[in-house]
C-alpha cells in the first residue's frame, strides 16, 4: 500500500549543493519527491516527457526545468539525455554569503519550464561549476559567483524581474502554502503579519485572485497529487489537509473541480 509519496535524494548528507551533468541512464523514473531540495535540470539534448504532479511537458532542448521540493515528478525519456542537474538544499540558503543569490532562487521557484535560445555561455557556465564543486568545492566565494552569474543568465531569458516588497510577500506566502496547507485565511494573515482583509486585497491585485482562491488552488494541487500518487483514502486525504469533516472535503473539491474526489481519481486512473 502506497501511504506516502516515495521522497528520494540525490545528494550526500554532508553537501549543501550539487551540480554535475545529467546521468543518461536516468531515462524512467517512478513518481517521487525530493527531500527537501530544489532541483533544475537542464537539457542540451534528449526527448520524451517530464512529468510533474498531473501535468506533462515536452522535453525541448535547450530548456530548464524547475523541480521544487513538495512537486512530484517522474521521466519518460526516449532518446539519450544530456545536460545538468544543480540540486540547492535549503540550508544552502541560509548559508550563502551572497543573499541576491536567494532572491534569485526565490523567483526561479515560481517557474516550472524554461524555454532557453541556443547559448555557448549557459551550457559554459554549467560545466564551470560543475567542474568547480568536483575539484575545488572549498573555494565557495568562486563557486557562488559563477552560480550568480549562471541564475542571471537563466532570469533575464525567464523575463523576471527584481524582487519588491510585494513580490517578497508573494514569495512568503507561496513558501508557506508549500510547507503547510491550511483552509484559513487568517491563518496565513497571521503568519505574514498582515491582516486577513490585507492579503485578500493583495491576492487580489498580484493574481486577480482572493486570498481563499490562492489557498484553495494549492489545496486541489495537493490533494490531486494524494488521490493520484498514494493508495490513501479519501477521508484520509481530507484529515491530511486539515479537514475535520471528510464531506466538507468531498463538497469542497467537487465545488473546484466539478467532480468528487474519487471521480477524478478513477477518471484519471482510466488509460
Amino acid at each position: 500500500m502506497r501511504k506516502k509519496i516515495k521522497t528520494y535524494s540525490k545528494i550526500s548528507a554532508f553537501a549543501d549543493i550539487k551540480i554535475e551533468p545529467f546521468d543518461p541512464n536516468k531515462r524512467y523514473t517512478k513518481p517521487h519527491r525530493h527531500n527537501k531540495y530544489l532541483e533544475l535540470v537542464y537539457f542540451t539534448e534528449g526527448s520524451g516527457i517530464h512529468y510533474m504532479d498531473d501535468k506533462g511537458y515536452a522535453i525541448r532542448p535547450p530548456q530548464i526545468f524547475v523541480v521544487k521540493k513538495d512537486e512530484i515528478h517522474h521521466w519518460h525519456i526516449d532518446s539519450e539525455p544530456r545536460g545538468y542537474v544543480v540540486i540547492l538544499k535549503e540550508c544552502f540558503l541560509t548559508k550563502t554569503l551572497d543573499k541576491h543569490i536567494n532572491i534569485q532562487l526565490r523567483h526561479i521557484e515560481n517557474l516550472r519550464v524554461i524555454h532557453l535560445p541556443e547559448d555557448a555561455s549557459i551550457q559554459g557556465l554549467f560545466e564551470i561549476a560543475s567542474n568547480e564543486i568536483r575539484d575545488n568545492a572549498d573555494n565557495i566565494v568562486f563557486l557562488e559567483g559563477i552560480l550568480k552569474a549562471l541564475l542571471s543568465k537563466i532570469l533575464m531569458y525567464a523575463q523576471a524581474i527584481e524582487t519588491s516588497a510585494h513580490d517578497d510577500l508573494a514569495l512568503r506566502m507561496l513558501a508557506l502554502l508549500e510547507t503547510h496547507i491550511k483552509n484559513d485565511v487568517s491563518h496565513y494573515a497571521v503568519k505574514l503579519n498582515t491582516t486577513a482583509q490585507n492579503l485578500n486585497t493583495f491576492c487580489k491585485r498580484k493574481w486577480n485572485k482572493t486570498a481563499s482562491t490562492v489557498i484553495a488552488e494549492h489545496i486541489i494541487k495537493e490533494a490531486k497529487r494524494l488521490l493520484l500518487y498514494t493508495d490513501l483514502s479519501v477521508s484520509e486525504i481530507a484529515y491530511k489537509l486539515d479537514f475535520g469533516d471528510v464531506s466538507h472535503f468531498v463538497k469542497y473539491f467537487k465545488r473546484h473541480e466539478g467532480k468528487t474526489p474519487l471521480q477524478f481519481k478513477r477518471k484519471a486512473l482510466v488509460p
